[in-house]
This record gives structure tokens, sequence and C-alpha cells, in this order.
């Protein structure tokens, strides 16, 4: 059976999905184990997220993991990201990396758990849990898969939660150009947002605090796309960065007006942000989606973007 040890890591669960001729009837499921409850189980799948009650498990074992990037190819990635998205307030603790920026986004406001604390795991996480105290703040923990499951295994024991799985996915910049845009309305690009693009921004994020733009705007290198129609109003918008000594591209807050959906205008802002970061020397772009946002994820995988490394937001108990 499994143990919270083996959160983070490939496991196949065979579990009774019925009875025939009073007998069970089997299937397996082969994926990620994102989570483990005493009642159940949690699987990332080729499919889809998976949860199993317990009481259904017949085996479950942890299996070969299928090829992953390397870790310190992760940690470059991760850091890269951080960079993107820079939080307002940050501080070391160890190779983590300490972020804080008034609960706006969870991105910018977890400790991002990748490299050496420079401390045990649990005298590492008292500091977590410490630091975000002196600000007012619930600690949260980043913590990407399965590179950091023994931190996750060790938040388990603490009894932390952990919000949706999030996919980190790649793609090359030279693919997303791939995609044609001819008979749609031009695309603006600008070093800095207007006020409706920032209110569109805060139909999907809520109110946008001062620490908001800060995280916006805080990069060296940084484009806001947006697309209007004939009469100047916002159909699609979107965000690009370049970030990191391999200078990434992150893409991030693609949003299309309800109304102009499915017309192809969030490939065509993501095509303008990649045009803008290869002119700057980017050649691979990232992007962060939570796993359940199924729409999103289908786009993107149109979109040549694949699924890189995955993380857990962790939650310290209120």
């Amino acid at each position: 059976m499994l143990r919270r040890q083996d959160v983070g890591h490939r496991v196949v669960v065979r579990r009774i999905v019925g009875v025939s001729q009073n007998r069970p009837l089997f299937t397996d499921a082969l994926g990620e184990l994102v989570e483990l409850t005493e009642t159940d189980l949690t699987l990332a799948t080729a499919k889809g997220t998976l949860r199993v009650p317990l009481k259904d498990v017949h085996r479950a074992k942890r299996v070969p993991a299928a090829r992953r990037p390397p870790a310190a190819e992760v940690i470059a990635l991760e850091l890269a990201a951080n960079d993107g998205w820079p939080a307002p307030v940050q501080a070391r603790l160890g190779a983590w990396v300490l972020r804080s920026a008034g609960d706006w986004t969870g991105r910018a406001n977890s400790a991002l758990a990748v490299g050496d604390p420079d401390r045990t795991l649990d005298a590492a996480i008292d500091a977590v849990e410490r630091w975000y105290a002196a600000r007012g703040q619930r600690p949260l923990v980043n913590a990407p898969m399965p590179l950091a499951a023994p931190v996750n295994a060790a938040l388990d024991e603490r009894g932390w939660t952990a919000r949706p799985l999030t996919l980190v996915q790649t793609a090359h910049v030279s693919g997303l150009l791939e995609f044609p845009g001819d008979d749609l309305p031009t695309v603006e690009l600008a070093d800095a947002p207007t006020d409706d693009w920032y209110a569109m921004v805060a139909e999907h994020k809520g109110t946008l605090p001062a620490t908001a733009k800060q995280v916006l705007t805080g990069v060296p290198e940084a484009v806001f796309a947006h697309v209007r129609d004939a009469g100047g109003d916002l159909l699609a918008v979107a965000r690009g960065a370049v970030s990191g000594p391999d200078r990434w591209l992150g893409v991030s807050l693609v949003q299309t007006a309800p109304a102009a959906r499915r017309r192809g205008l969030a490939a065509h802002v993501m095509r303008a942000v990649a045009g803008w970061a290869r002119q700057r020397g980017s050649a691979r772009a990232y992007l962060q989606v939570e796993e359940r946002n199924a729409s999103a994820v289908a786009l993107y995988r149109k979109l040549g973007f694949r699924t890189h490394h995955t993380y857990l937001t962790r939650e310290a108990p209120v």
C-alpha cells in the first residue's frame, strides 16, 4: 500500500469498480500521486485528476518514473518563473525563496521549496511559518513535484492542505509563431498595462492591490498585449516576461472577453508575445495552469505546450 512518502511519485492503483457474478471488477490507473489522506488518494493521470476512496483500492504501488527533466532543470525553470513573477518582498532560507505580495496570487506569496534550505526540513518549515506569521499571512509552500516529495511528506505530517495541482508547461517559441492570425485584429504591445487591461485581469484575478501591480510590472523585460475591436473595447489580453539566464518567456494572464471567445484571439495574443520574445533571444516559453482548467489546458496543448513538471501549493492549518 502507498504511504505519504510516495506523494509526488508515479504510482499504479488497481481499484474495484463493480461486481460481476459475485466477483469484483478491477481497473488500473497510472499517474502521479498528488495527495494521500486517511480516506482517499488523488492521482494526476494523463486523462485528468482522479480521486479514489481507499476502500476501493485493491492494490497500489510506486512504479519507475517516466522520463522527467533533471532536478537542476526544474530548479532553473522555477527560479526563472520567480524572476518573471517577482514578489516585492523576498528573502532567502538557504536556497529556498520566501515571497510576499500582500496575498495576491499563491505564486507570489509562498515559499519556493527548491534546493537546500540549509537546515533540517522541520526547522525550515518552522522558519517559513514564523516568516509568514510575522507578516500576518497564512504560510504557503510551493512544492514542485516530485522534486519536493520529501517536503510534501513533511507537510502532510503537519496537517497542511493542498490547493489544486498546477501544471508547469513548456513549448518552443518558434512553434507559437506558426499559428496564423492575419484575419484577426492587430495585437498591440505596450511596455505598461492600460487601465482597461488591468480591469480585464481583475475580472479573473480579483481586485488588484498595489502589490499586484508591482508583480506585473517589476520585470525589466515585460510586455502587455491587447486586442481591441473597432470601437476600442478590449477583446483579449496577455502578459509576457523574459527572465532567467536561459531567457525563458513566461506567458501569463491570457484572457478573452466572454463575447469574443472561440475566435482564436487567445492564440493570437500569445503569438504576438512570442514574436516579441524571440526578438529578445527567447527560444523556450513556459506557463502555469491549474490541471482542472480543462479548456485552457486543451488550448495550450494545441499550441504545443507539454507538461514539464507540476507543483502543489501547500497551505498551513488555520
